[in-house]
Formats: C-alpha cells, structure tokens, sequence
C-alpha cells in the first residue's frame, strides 16, 4: 500500500449519475417556476445555465416569501419576473398554497423548482404539479433529512458530504433522487465552509437535474 496521502481539495467531487450534453438534448423550452426564500443562488445557477444553453429552457417567474431578499434582486437584474407572496399574510399552509398554485398557472409554469425554498409543501400544491416538483437539498439523502442538515452531517461525523435534487413527494425530503453530488469533509470544516463548498455542487447538478428530470419523466414515474 503505497504511503504517499490523498490531496483532497476544496472543490473536490463526485456527482451522479454523469450525464453528457447530448442526453440532455431538449427541442422544446421548459417552462420553470422558482420558489426561493433567501439568497437566491440557485436561481442564479439556473439562470447561468439558460443563459449559456446547458439548460433548454425559462424561467416564468421567480416567487419569493420574505420581502427584502436577494433571490428577488437577482430575478430583477435578469429580467425574470419575481412576486411577493408573504406566507404570513395566509391563515393557512393550505391557502398559501391554493395563492402558489394560482400565481404557478397564471404564469404558464410546467416544472417548480424549489431553490432554497423554506416552507413545507401541502397536497394543494403537490397534486397541482405532481411529479413535477424539484427540490435541492444540502445532504446525500436519505441521511440528514430536514433543517440543519450540514450541521447533522458535521454532529454525525460522516467523512463524506454533499447534496441532492429529488423530485417531491409529501414526505420530506423523502421524493425519487435525480442527482447527487459528493464532497469531502475536511478536518477543520464548520458548518458555514462545508455548507460553502456543498453549494457549489448544487449550483451544478441542479440545472442538469431539471433537464434529467423532463427527458426521464416517462420511464422513472411509470406514465406512457
């Protein structure tokens, strides 16, 4: 066994499946709608990979739930249109979600992505797009399921971390996997380093998986 150590790097790596350009090949735009509740950087990767036809498809309008955040400035500078819908503003999960689904259809949204959404989904707005709902989530699921999933990872003290794009279901975090993306946990990670270099991997699968997701929507939901 050779003594020579492992180089690790930060921007160290493995995503799966690997997928090339052509067996994303889409001759038909897919129609997205993006939920984001903070920063807005995985709208910002999305974006790029329109912008740069890695990704057929646009972006009907972004709809963000806390007033004042970045994701909506992002949408601004692109020319992406972005509304308001405060959930406090809502007696209910359940109507905040009846309002989604209304502003989703006035904007001819096909695909919903959630990018960094932090409210939990009702029926109302999983049957609307069934099979249909995109998540990103901070852990290799099934581990780390919920919240603070960087931090669970860290408390765990798993040697490997990373992230995951699953098609949504009621249960959280708990929807078919698309994408996953693997990085390694570094002796001296916090939470904020180790959350820094998951995002990174986000911002690239994610784009792939929403095209993954309109080319295998056949064969992985069983729908002829």
């Amino acid at each position: 066994m050779s003594n020579n150590p492992i180089t690790v790097t930060a921007t160290s790596s493995l995503i799966s499946p690997k997928i090339s350009s052509n067996q994303l090949a889409s001759t038909t735009p897919l129609k997205l709608g993006i939920l984001a509740s903070g920063n807005g950087s995985n709208f910002e990767a999305v974006a790029q990979a329109i912008e740069q036809r890695e990704l057929n498809a646009q972006i009907q309008v972004l709809i963000y739930n806390n007033p004042g955040v970045k994701a909506a400035v992002r949408a601004a500078n692109r020319g992406v249109e972005a509304v308001l819908l405060n959930h406090r503003d809502y007696k209910s999960r359940e109507k905040f979600d009846e309002q989604l689904v209304q502003t989703l259809r006035q904007y001819d949204v096909e695909w919903v992505i959630l990018a960094g959404w932090m409210r939990l989904l009702t029926p109302v707005l999983i049957d609307a797009f069934a099979d249909r709902i995109i998540n990103v989530h901070p852990s290799l699921l099934p581990s780390f399921k919920g919240i603070h999933a960087v931090e669970q990872a860290l408390a765990s003290g798993v040697k490997i971390a990373g992230c995951t794009v699953h098609l949504v279901c009621l249960e959280v975090d708990s929807g078919p996997i698309l994408m996953q993306a693997a990085v390694p946990v570094l002796p001296d990670d916090t939470a904020q380093t180790l959350h820094a270099r998951i995002q990174l991997q986000e911002h690239q699968i994610l784009p792939q998986a929403i095209a993954l997701a309109a080319q295998r929507r056949s064969p992985i939901l069983n729908h002829s």
